[in-house]
């Protein structure tokens, strides 16, 4: 059975994890969490209130973890999955989370960047020359990263699928399972 892993964190936001994970296993996926420690991920729901110029942030369900960033094993993994949130802002400095992400990268395996999950790959120089969709407000990063930045839910190039947010969730699953499945039958 293939194995994605979904590489995450404190504040990242719900519904941008939860609905890969499980989109994932309903697509006949084993899926492993993994963040810096073993304890549960603490993740967190955005809110876009009128009375806001940001969106607002609630505590959300907690989400158990398989294995810590220094223990995963790259080579037993199919798929990358980085959600969104606040997590990739923090999770992008620690030195395991470059070799997971670069390892993906340099394999051309499937990874699947959601809102804001591609400040960890940019970061790394890994968007340089190519297409992603992300959390509007962060396009500059992602253009000053190299990537150029595509307006649309569901965005692919070559081994990398992206979303701008949760609201893009159909399009999105939808376009990560079509990846993940035909480097899956390409092997």
């Amino acid at each position: 059975m293939p194995r994605a892993l979904l590489l995450t964190g404190d504040a990242a936001e719900e519904l941008d994890t939860m609905y890969p994970y499980y989109r994932v296993q309903e697509g006949g996926w084993d899926v492993d969490v993994s963040s810096r420690t073993m304890r549960d991920v603490q993740l967190v729901i955005h809110e876009f209130d009128p009375n806001s110029d940001a969106y607002v942030e609630k505590n959300g369900r907690k989400l158990p973890v398989d294995v810590p960033w220094a223990e995963v094993d790259v080579e037993r993994y199919d798929a990358l999955i980085i959600p969104g949130g606040r997590a990739p802002e923090w999770i992008r400095v620690d030195a395991d989370v470059r070799r997971i992400t670069e390892h993906f990268f340099a394999r051309n395996l499937p990874i699947a960047l959601v809102c804001h999950g591609a400040q960890v790959p940019a970061v790394y120089g890994l968007l340089k020359g190519r297409k992603t969709a992300c959390f509007p407000p962060i396009t500059g990063d992602m253009e000053n990263a190299g990537a150029t930045v595509i307006d649309a839910p569901d965005v692919v190039d070559g081994n990398l699928v992206s979303c701008r947010g949760w609201p893009d969730m159909p399009q999105f699953g939808r376009a990560m399972m079509e990846l993940f499945a035909k480097s899956v039958d390409s092997r």
